[in-house]
C-alpha cells in the first residue's frame, strides 16, 4: 500500500490506527503526568494502537521517528493556561510541560524505546481523522535522509464534534 501524498517516494504502510475506532467506547485511558486535556492521551493511545498492531508489546526494534501533525493543537491545555494566567491564579508546572507537543512524543518514545527523531508540525490544512499530505511528505524526507527506518506519523485534531486521531507506521519498500 502506498500513500496518496508523495510522488517522489513510495511509502509502505506497516500499521494503522484511528480514534475514535469502530466499536471503541469512551475516551482514551488517562496518561500519567498529563492533566486538563484529552489531547495527549488521544495521541499516546492512537500511537500505542498503531505500534502494537505491528510490533506487539514494547519495545519496538530499530530506528523509528515520531511525527505529530496537528492544526488545532491541544486546545484544552491552551484554555487552561489562559485561565490560569488570570489575576490571582497560578499556573501549575504540568500545564507548561504538557503544552509542548513534544512532551507526549517523548513519553511515547520512552515507552516504546524509539530512537529516531521527534518532530511536531502544524499543517496548513487538516481534516479530523486523516493524515495531511504535508505530514506524509515530511515522513518521506525523514526516511530518505536515513534519519529513521520507520516513521510513526500521528495526526490529531480537537473539534467541537470530538477528538480525532489517525496514526500510520511507515517505511520505504526494500529495493
Amino acid at each position: 500500500m502506498t500513500t496518496p501524498a508523495d510522488d517522489t517516494h513510495r511509502l509502505r504502510v506497516l500499521a494503522e490506527a484511528r480514534r475514535p475506532a469502530p466499536g471503541l467506547d469512551g475516551p482514551p485511558p488517562p496518561l500519567p503526568g498529563f492533566a486538563a486535556s484529552g489531547f495527549n492521551p488521544l495521541v499516546a493511545d492512537t500511537a500505542d494502537r498503531c505500534l502494537r498492531e505491528h510490533h506487539g508489546a514494547p519495545p519496538a526494534p530499530g530506528r523509528t521517528a515520531l511525527l505529530l501533525a496537528s492544526a488545532s493543537g491541544d486546545l484544552a491545555t491552551a484554555r487552561a493556561i489562559e485561565q490560569s494566567a488570570e489575576p490571582g491564579r497560578r499556573t501549575g508546572p504540568l500545564l507548561f510541560f504538557q503544552s509542548n507537543p513534544n512532551a507526549v512524543l517523548g513519553h511515547i518514545a520512552a515507552r516504546w524505546g524509539l530512537t529516531g527523531p521527534i518532530v511536531a508540525i502544524c499543517p496548513d490544512e487538516a481534516e479530523p481523522g486523516r493524515v495531511p499530505a504535508e505530514a506524509y511528505e515530511l515522513a518521506a524526507l525523514l526516511l530518505a535522509d536515513g534519519d529513521a527506518d520507520r516513521v510513526l506519523l500521528i495526526a490529531a485534531e480537537q473539534t467541537p464534534d470530538g477528538d480525532h486521531a489517525a496514526a500510520v507506521l511507515l517505511t520505504v519498500p526494500a529495493p
